[in-house]
């Protein structure tokens, strides 16, 4: 009822009358550690805070970009909260063992920086002003957040962190430009670090770094021609050890990434003939030693729509730099790298088989879809000689074909009054945003 009133007078209104029972609680907890900061340290506040930002959340979500009202006037105090829990929770686990993390009232704080965090995101998401967020919401934020991130420990940094800058970056595009290379200083090393040991740690930190750099790379692209040679090359890396990953959102995120940014580094003329002389065939001879990796499953419609597109910029010559200098032009120059690469991998392939493999790599690379079985006959070439099972390089085929199949049933029983619950739908959305919270 709030969140559809147009009237922004009578909106307010009812959004303070709404809010002023958390908002008196709100207010005594502040004005408490405004004179003991230590009020701030005691379980029983630490839940109510919680309990609080939670209810602001709820409240955000039905409202949308009107809440704007009761989030400014709860922010600086929230942001001021952060803080003193951050410097808190950093002082006691100085020289501490990490299962310190575990202590009720350390956990607790962590608990309200994380609903803190989420409460900006879901504000963020909803609104439709991303100048008010810039002024207004953006400069708090940053100080309070990234210098704690990049200082706190592994077990105390939230990867709710990743996720809001994320969903700033993709809200604010150009308009957060400036600010990507501080965003990126602060988080993107030590999140590395916690990140590049195997491929299992810290799930949720990883997915949500993956989709900061997505962020960028789709929404704010000219950040990263800002970058030096060296942070460039570290987030290319990055990239690069995504979509090595087993785990299938990770490498599919990575895989999406180096899309977004071949595409986006190819309209850029003077940055493209840098980039590609510096790595194309560094990330060719990455892709490939992914796709003919057989504990690589899925995902070859994207592989191959990346290896298409990289062939297809040298093909039609709008590359303009030359790869190599003792090469005739760049076609040659990669039709012998790649098959040297491939002979050099697969050393039982003849060399009409591997020629006849890279001569349709450039015949095909403007049909997707042939492009695609050009390169799984090949997959399949290579795991039955080493007596690999071929099944999985036919797993989205056979994905998408369940799916239709799943819709085509719930269409059918849809058909029919009286078989499906009317109510379900709204029933699984309130299950699920209950386990999200």
């Amino acid at each position: 009822m709030i969140g559809a009133q147009n009237d922004s007078t009578i909106q307010e209104n009812l959004i303070e009358r709404f809010m002023s029972l958390p908002n008196q609680t709100w207010d005594a907890i502040i004005a408490e550690a405004s004179n003991n900061l230590t009020v701030l340290h005691d379980i029983v506040r630490i839940k109510q805070i919680v309990g609080i930002l939670k209810t602001n959340i709820r409240a955000c979500k039905a409202i949308g970009s009107g809440f704007l009202i009761q989030l400014g006037r709860i922010y600086l105090d929230m942001i001021n909260v952060y803080k003193c829990m951050s410097g808190y929770i950093t002082q006691a686990l100085h020289d501490k063992p990490p299962t310190m993390v575990r202590d009720p009232v350390i956990r607790g704080m962590l608990s309200v920086k994380k609903e803190s965090l989420r409460l900006i995101s879901e504000f963020v998401t909803r609104s439709n002003d991303a100048e008010t967020i810039k002024n207004q919401l953006l400069g708090p934020l940053l100080e309070a957040v990234l210098v704690d991130y990049a200082n706190g420990i592994a077990a105390s940094r939230e990867p709710e962190v990743l996720s809001t800058m994320a969903i700033i970056i993709t809200k604010l595009e150009s308009l957060v430009e400036d600010h990507v290379g501080a965003i990126f200083l602060q988080t993107f090393e030590c999140t590395l670090d916690m990140i590049n040991k195997n491929f299992e740690d810290w799930p949720e930190h990883r997915v949500n770094f993956y989709q900061m750099i997505q962020a960028v790379v789709k929404h704010s692209f000219n950040a990263l021609l800002k970058l030096t040679s060296e942070q460039f090359k570290l987030v290319l890396d990055a990239i690069i050890w995504a979509f090595k990953h087993t785990m299938r959102n990770v490498a599919d995120i990575g895989l999406e990434i180096l899309y977004h940014l071949l595409e986006s580094m190819s309209r850029e003329s003077s940055a493209a003939a840098v980039f590609f002389k510096e790595y194309y065939t560094s990330v060719i001879e990455h892709l490939f030693s992914v796709v003919t990796d057989s504990t690589h499953t899925g995902a070859l419609s994207m592989h191959a729509n990346i290896l298409a597109f990289m062939f297809c910029v040298v093909e039609k010559g709008q590359l303009t730099v030359t790869l190599n200098e003792s090469a005739p032009d760049n076609v040659t120059y990669v039709k012998e790298y790649v098959g040297t690469l491939l002979r050099n991998a697969f050393p039982h392939l003849t060399l009409q088989q591997v020629q006849v493999f890279v001569t349709g790599l450039f015949s095909l690379d403007e049909d997707n879809a042939q492009f695609r079985e050009h390169l799984r006959d090949f997959l399949v070439q290579i795991r039955e000689y080493a007596g690999e099972d071929e099944s999985d390089l036919y797993l989205e085929e056979r994905q998408q074909a369940l799916k239709q199949a799943e819709g085509e049933k719930a269409a059918l029983r849809k058909a029919v009054p009286g078989i499906l619950n009317p109510h379900a739908d709204f029933e699984k959305a309130v299950a699920i945003d209950e386990d999200m919270s």
